[in-house]
């Protein structure tokens, strides 16, 4: 067994959609970022790396590659989870959680967790998603942007 954490932070933007676990979530405004910047997606996949010691998505996906400008999250994440299995591991579960302010993202959870589990190929009840605010306190409180954390349990195969 192995274990992960994952950790990432967008700020807010003009003229960008807000995707989070390869859901567009209606709002005003949408992350920054060189690809989609899916804050979840993006934990999600630190975590997975972190458990197979592969480093980050900064080394796997550098934003310096024109290759990765507005790519979908949940197509780097195939990747990942394709690299995990070529190691012969499998995700146990994967438990996150989303800190923002606004939008409320709650009546959306299901609708991340079911993309998410097709991207992965995992049973849904593996992936949990939670999301708090700050109570109006750091960048998270004041609107600026959005962070994720994420753990995951991977099991040799």
């Amino acid at each position: 067994m192995r274990i992960g954490i994952g950790y990432d932070v967008h700020k807010f933007g003009d003229d960008r959609q807000l995707i989070l676990g390869g859901i567009n979530i209606p709002y005003e405004r949408g992350l920054v970022g060189h690809s989609d910047a899916d804050v979840l997606t993006h934990a999600i996949m630190d975590s997975i790396l972190g458990a197979l010691s592969l480093g980050d998505i900064g080394k796997l996906f550098p934003d310096t590659d024109a290759e990765y400008k507005d790519i979908d999250s949940t197509v780097l994440l195939s990747r990942v989870d394709e690299k995990m299995k070529s190691m012969e591991y499998e995700i146990g579960n994967i438990d996150t959680v989303l800190i923002l302010q606004q939008p409320k993202v709650a009546p959306y959870i299901e609708e991340m967790r079911q993309k998410l589990s097709e991207v992965l190929n995992i049973e849904i009840d593996k992936i949990s998603i939670k999301a708090t605010t700050t109570e109006w306190l750091g960048f998270e409180g004041r609107g600026e942007g959005v962070s994720a954390q994420s753990v995951c349990i991977l099991n040799k195969i």
